[in-house]
Order: C-alpha cells, then sequence, then structure tokens
C-alpha cells in the first residue's frame, strides 16, 4: 500500500473537515475573524505543500487554511488562531488572513491580493545568496494575475535567475468576476512563454498527477536555476468569503457546481485508496483518528485564554532583545 497516496489523502482529509468543524462553530459567534474557505482547492495545497517537503517555504494569500494545515498539520496552532487565543499562530492576533508558522516553513499569509509574492521572490533571493538549495513557492489566486505587483515579481525573478515557484490556484474567479471580464490577454501560460521561467498547467483535481507536476517544477527550477510558473485549475464550493454556498446570487449555478463534484479531490484519492488495497474499515480507522483530533484541537482552542491587553502593541514594532 503506497504511504504516498496515503498522506496525501489525510492531509486532504484534515483540510476539509476542519473546514466543515468552522461551518459547525462559526455561527457561534465565537470565531471572530471573516472566513475565506479552501474546500475545491484541497489537492493543491496537499499536493504544493507535500512536494516542497519540510525544508520547502511557502508563502500564502488570504484563502490560506488548506496551505497552513496542509504545510504544518496543526490544528492546535489553527482553531487557536480562529478563535483568537494564546495558543493560536500568532497568539490570536492574526485570524484566518494572515496564519503564519515560519518555524515549520509557512512563511506568512495576507489578506492583500498579490502581496506575498514579492516576499517569495525576496526569501528565494535570500536562499539563492546563501546557497542552502531551498526552495520558495507563493501560491496565490487568479485575481493575483491583474496585479502590478504579480508582473514585477515575475520579471525580476526571471532577470536575476531565482529558483523560485509562482503558483496560481485558478478557480476562475476574483470575487464574483470571471476571466473575460478581467483579462486582456486569452490564457497566461501563453503569455508567459516569452518570460524566462518554465510553465506548467494542469486542470486535474487529482492530487497526484497535481504532486507529479509540482515534482517537476521544483526539479525544473533547481536545474535550471530559474523560476517555474503552475496554473492549476480547482472550483471554489462556498462564496468568496463566508460558510455558506452562494448559487442563488446568479454568476454561477449549481449545476456546474455538481459537475466539478464529480472531480472532487477527495472523492477520487479514497476510491484510489480503496482500489490499491486499503479497506473500507482500515480507511475508516484512519479517517477517525484524524476526526477526533480535529474535535479536540476545536475544544482546547474554545478552552485557552484570550491574550492579556498588555499584549496588544506587542510585534507592532521592533524590540531589541
Amino acid at each position: 500500500m503506497d504511504e504516498l497516496s496515503l498522506d496525501l489523502y489525510k492531509k486532504m482529509y484534515m483540510i476539509r473537515k476542519a473546514e466543515e468543524l468552522i461551518i459547525k462553530h462559526y455561527p457561534e459567534d465565537e470565531m471572530k475573524t471573516p472566513m475565506h474557505m479552501s474546500m475545491g482547492e484541497e489537492a493543491i495545497a496537499a499536493a504544493v505543500c507535500h512536494a516542497l517537503g519540510p525544508e520547502g517555504q511557502v508563502f500564502g494569500y488570504y484563502r490560506s487554511h488548506a496551505i497552513f494545515l496542509a504545510k504544518t498539520r496543526d490544528p492546535d496552532m489553527f482553531f487557536g488562531e480562529l478563535y483568537g487565543k494564546v495558543t493560536g499562530t500568532a497568539r490570536g492576533r492574526a485570524g484566518s488572513m494572515h496564519l503564519a508558522a515560519p518555524d515549520k516553513g509557512f512563511m506568512h499569509a495576507s489578506a492583500v491580493v498579490a502581496s506575498s509574492i514579492p516576499v517569495a521572490v525576496g526569501a528565494a533571493f535570500a536562499n539563492k545568496q546563501k546557497r542552502n538549495g531551498r526552495l520558495c513557492c507563493a501560491i496565490f489566486g487568479d485575481g493575483a494575475l491583474e496585479e502590478g505587483v504579480f508582473w514585477e515579481s515575475l520579471n525580476a525573478a526571471c532577470v536575476m535567475k531565482l529558483p523560485v515557484l509562482f503558483v496560481c490556484a485558478d478557480n476562475g474567479l476574483a470575487v464574483h468576476s470571471k476571466p473575460e471580464v478581467r483579462h486582456g490577454f486569452k490564457t497566461i501560460t501563453e503569455v508567459l512563454t516569452n518570460f524566462e521561467c518554465s510553465v506548467f498547467q494542469e486542470d486535474s483535481t487529482d492530487v497526484e498527477v497535481l504532486y507529479g507536476l509540482m515534482s517537476e517544477a521544483m526539479e525544473s527550477a533547481k536545474s535550471k536555476g530559474k523560476p517555474s510558473f503552475l496554473t492549476l485549475r480547482y472550483y471554489r464550493y462556498l462564496d468568496h468569503i463566508g460558510i455558506a454556498e452562494d448559487f442563488d446570487v446568479g454568476y454561477r449555478s449549481r449545476a456546474e457546481f455538481e459537475e466539478w463534484l464529480r472531480r472532487d479531490p477527495l472523492v477520487l484519492q479514497r476510491k484510489r485508496l480503496l482500489s490499491n488495497g486499503w479497506t473500507e474499515p482500515l480507511l475508516a480507522e484512519e479517517e477517525k483518528r484524524i476526526d477526533t483530533q480535529l474535535e479536540d484541537s476545536v475544544r482546547k482552542a474554545r478552552e485557552a485564554p484570550f491574550p492579556p491587553p498588555s499584549e496588544l502593541y506587542t510585534g507592532v514594532f521592533y524590540e531589541a532583545d
């Protein structure tokens, strides 16, 4: 039985079930942070973070739940932050859109569209100067392609020949706007063939396909000493922000959603495991362990204390030791 297949599934399962717990408990109004949910995006986060390994560095964006959990596998810090408690990754000050765990390779996420991309390029430059062999990756939505800082960062990375990975998690939407009303180009991949970077594209929601592509992009960045760009498709299951569906708004249809559900990454990977030697009871046991871990993390977050008022200005300015 393939441990890689199981590990990728467990990453995705933790992300999905963690967000289901958010949906369950958010109406209790104890989590005060806005939620940009990752349902539908699990395969991208799991594949990218697993391929990067513990030494790889990831810079995320406001839809950061999946990336954080895939990179850290630490639901205690995750729920602690969502509940605004001292057990959170930023001791309750960051919330959902600014998750970070630098010691585990998730450098930071930002609520400002595309703002993590130049920071990732800076980290890649530092890694190149240090010759430490560490790869750096920026994950962002397709809405970031309209930001000038994306093009500036890509251009700089190409000019300086930095081994950095640009991963566009493309759900075909910037909030509610589709590409045809936003883009003055047909496809981003055609545009980027004119840049000094390797370009990869994949529409599959199969986590192992994406893992293989990410591994190829990493090898290209290392061997060629220049950036790799990946555009990976997925479907956002919930509204742009919040815990609810939004098919009544009119910019997309439930039929479209149900079509994508047939390609749900967790369903695909679970079927693969069952066809490759895992039995239903064994797989259910693995899932139960994760369920128990997540429920325990929520309990601990709810019981943990809030940070004291004296911490309000901590971390705002540089403080010498």
